[in-house]
């Protein structure tokens, strides 16, 4: 038996909170983590919208959707799984390429960009942004981790002076404090220069942090 891939179009989902014209001053491209939906996940940044229309909001959503528990009732999506990963990756990054395209396109070149990926989505927009045609002003890694795959050579073109945050619950029940610190260390090898920020709480998102760094980016 020999395995064979093919290439198709498919139809990939994400959600929007503002509308994108020349005065849109700022673009947040959020990524959810494992068993989340882009529909749920992007009402944690709401606020941000609502206190500043000139923000808008995109949150992507993986391309592998299931069923939560058993085969009814809630539906999750994710981002890749160990099986065929190269080629989901590639198929990731290819989505997300085309997305930032399609909403960049609509606004000035001036536009603040942040990258945001959560849990599992950290993975996600990491590997993206070492293949992506844009530089952000901001990536926020929350409660997840650095690849340890993406070439040394694209790690240290993609984080030496970009304005990078590690944010981390204190009661994260998935990355600890040390782990935090490792990859804190991890991008300082490439060059990078993150800022770690703790908060008390788990694996979750926390209003007061990110409305912090939405200041930083102003």
């Amino acid at each position: 038996m020999a395995e064979h891939h093919l290439t198709v179009s498919r139809t990939a989902r994400y959600q929007q909170l503002g509308d994108l014209s020349a005065a849109t001053k700022r673009v947040w491209f959020v990524c959810h983590g494992y068993g989340q939906l882009a529909a749920y996940f992007i009402w944690h940044f709401a606020f941000l919208h609502a206190a500043d229309p000139a923000t808008v909001i995109v949150a992507p959503e993986g391309l592998s959707r299931f069923y939560l528990s058993g085969n009814d009732g809630r539906v999750g999506a994710s981002w890749m799984t160990r099986d065929d990963r190269l080629h989901e990756i590639a198929d990731h990054v290819n989505f997300l390429n085309q997305l930032a395209e399609k909403v960049l396109n609509e606004c000035l070149p001036e536009v603040q960009v942040t990258v945001l990926g959560f849990s599992q989505g950290t993975a996600t927009v990491s590997r993206w942004l070492a293949q992506a045609w844009f530089r952000p002003a901001q990536l926020i890694l929350w409660a997840g981790s650095f690849p340890e795959d993406i070439e040394p050579m694209a790690a240290q073109q993609l984080v030496q002076g970009l304005n990078l945050a590690l944010v981390v619950g204190s009661r994260d029940e998935y990355i600890t404090a040390e782990k935090a610190a490792q990859q804190q260390a991890l991008l300082h090898q490439f060059g990078g220069s993150p800022v770690l920020i703790s908060f008390a709480g788990g694996h979750e998102l926390n209003r007061e942090v990110l409305a912090r760094l939405a200041s930083a980016d102003t």
